[in-house]
């Protein structure tokens, strides 16, 4: 009697064991930025099917992408958001990671591009990146992520800081209130689109954003594989009716090797499946494709995220 109990009682555990739920979490930023919602709305759509698929999913507010990268990699977050210029320096042990690898983190999606936008006045009389020499531009801070890209773009292009007359070296937070007080004729800034930035600045001048595009752009973009192309949507500020293409860093969800396929595989699966609701999730989010996933990823993908693209017939 006593080893049929202990049989049941055995059987069970393991039932119990077979059948527990794995839980993951998302590390992302702060709550006012664009990836804390972003893990959110991952979250939402993956915890829609947790009952069939046994994956629970939480969302945690960091410190942001090389935060992220640094707890995935002691295993104390499953996933997290990070920059894919980030995400290249941590693979190859450059810039905050120096001399450091992580050479297990992996990629599942390149979720949407925070672009470059140049935005000017109309009255400037700037409508393409040429146009803006012998003009007043602030190109922002040095060593910040904006003046890197955009030092980058305008070398592409075959315009210099020489080239301009006046060299305004202040955060593109400033740019909106220099633009109104005509003390500039535009200025760069890399956002998560919509930003607050650009509607102060639209509804304080007429604005237009600067297209950056064209075959120097194409060669940018396979030169540096942290960056990637994009289309800053029409919709999104006054008195800007079109849509906008520039080149900037990917949002990309990462993980680390240690996390389990079939953990993976749900994830990718539930955004795929349900990527009109996703897209409906954030305004960051208007003019992504699913074939944009997997664009900008610099980490090899995960072989979860891997096996659903291709059962999905994007890879």
């Amino acid at each position: 009697m006593k080893k049929k109990i202990a049989s049941i009682a055995l059987g069970s555990a393991l039932f119990v064991s077979a059948n527990a739920a794995e839980f993951i979490t998302i590390g992302t930023g702060g709550v006012t930025g664009t990836y804390y919602p972003t893990g959110g709305a991952v979250c939402r759509l993956v915890n829609k099917t947790k009952k069939e698929s046994g994956i629970r999913c939480s969302v945690e507010s960091t410190g942001g992408s090389v935060y992220n990268v640094n707890t995935i990699r002691a295993g104390e977050l499953d996933f997290g958001i990070a920059q894919s210029d980030v995400v290249h320096y941590a693979i190859n042990g450059e810039d905050k990671f120096e001399g450091n690898p992580y050479k297990g983190l992996r990629s599942v999606m390149g979720i949407y591009t925070e672009l470059l936008a140049l935005v000017v006045s109309k009255e400037s009389g700037i409508k393409t990146m040429s146009d803006i020499k012998g003009k007043r531009i602030n190109v922002d801070i040095p060593g910040s992520g904006t003046r890197v890209t955009a030092e980058i773009v305008m070398k592409a292009l075959g315009v210099s800081t020489d080239d301009l007359a006046l060299v305004s070296e202040l955060k593109s937070t400033e740019g909106p209130n220099m633009l109104k007080d005509r003390k500039i004729d535009g200025y760069f800034g890399v956002f998560g689109h919509p930003t607050a930035n650009i509607k102060d600045a639209a509804t304080s001048v007429d604005a237009y954003l600067v297209p950056i595009e064209g075959p120097e752009i194409d060669e940018l973009t396979k030169k540096y594989p942290y960056y990637a192309k994009g289309l800053i949507s029409g919709t999104f500020y006054r008195g800007i009716t079109n849509d906008t293409p520039s080149i900037g860093v990917k949002a990309v969800l990462v993980t680390s090797d240690k996390v389990s396929e079939k953990a993976v595989y749900t994830l990718t699966k539930a955004i795929v499946e349900n990527f009109e609701e996703f897209k409906k999730l954030h305004p960051a989010y208007k003019t992504i494709t699913k074939e944009s996933l997997l664009e900008g990823i610099v980490a090899p993908l995960h072989p979860g995220a891997e096996k659903y693209y291709k059962e999905a017939g994007l890879l």
